[in-house]
């Protein structure tokens, strides 16, 4: 997942010296990964700070913004089982696919859907993507230290003739390990989400982010997601990534 996209900026010297559209293309290839696994935690909270936990499974292949991956909820009961098939493009939107086994039957997510929640999550379906670098028009803003670190601020916009929720997103990157660090996303002139990530540490070689926190602004709400039981370029099966594996209880 999330890999669900981001970035920031760094020192004078360097500042102007690197293009914001090669900072995010080298973001991308240190992060890059040919399969993914962990168990995700997630703490929900509400504008009343009602708290509610859910768990799911995440398996992803494939190389950045050409992936595929399925997420499947294992807790709580009213939820488990309940899977997500995303198959990422190069070129486009990610074409996606949600199981309930409450209805039993898988139905394709409308683009017009997109936009919504997934799941009682404050994710959208959108955020659950992955979008390769060509996608989008950057430009650099400037630099900021987030928790000590000096980051890139980069602006990101989506391509003529490449629809997203979104008109425009702010990221942070980290300069010293090109990780995002946070991701402030825009509809018009409004921040709808900010997407932060924490306990950035290096796994199998691979500097990458073990906690997300995403914030919906206008509903005051709030989901924490953890990565546990992280495997990182682990042999995976094609026949994992199908419409048909939504099916199969996990």
């Amino acid at each position: 997942m999330v890999k669900l996209a981001t970035l920031t900026l760094a020192g004078c010297a360097c500042l102007w010296g690197q293009d914001a559209r090669q900072i995010v293309a080298e973001s991308q290839k240190r992060g890059s990964v040919q399969s993914q696994r962990y168990e995700g935690v997630l703490r929900v909270e509400d504008r009343n700070r009602t708290i509610s936990e859910k768990q799911w499974h995440y398996v992803r292949q494939g190389s950045y913004g050409s992936s595929k991956a399925i997420l499947r909820f294992t807790a709580p009961a009213e939820v488990k089982g309940v899977a997500l098939l995303i198959l990422n493009h190069p070129d486009r939107a990610s074409d996606q696919w949600m199981w309930t086994p409450a209805i039993g039957r898988e139905r394709r997510i409308a683009f017009q859907d997109r936009s919504t929640r997934f799941f009682g999550t404050d994710f959208s379906f959108e955020d659950l993507e992955e979008r390769d670098v060509e996608q989008f028009e950057y430009k650099m803003i400037g630099e900021e230290t987030l928790a000590g670190v000096k980051c890139w601020q980069i602006e990101s916009r989506p391509k003529q003739g490449k629809s997203s929720q979104y008109t425009f997103s702010r990221v942070w990157i980290r300069q010293p390990d090109y990780v995002p660090a946070r991701v402030e996303s825009y509809s018009k002139d409004q921040m709808v989400r900010r997407l932060n990530y924490a306990d950035i540490e290096k796994v199998q070689g691979v500097w990458l982010a073990r906690t997300l926190e995403m914030n919906d602004l206008r509903r005051g709400s709030r989901t924490i997601l953890k990565l546990e039981k992280l495997q990182l370029n682990t042999p995976m099966n094609d026949t994992e990534f199908t419409v048909a594996a939504l099916r199969r209880e996990q």
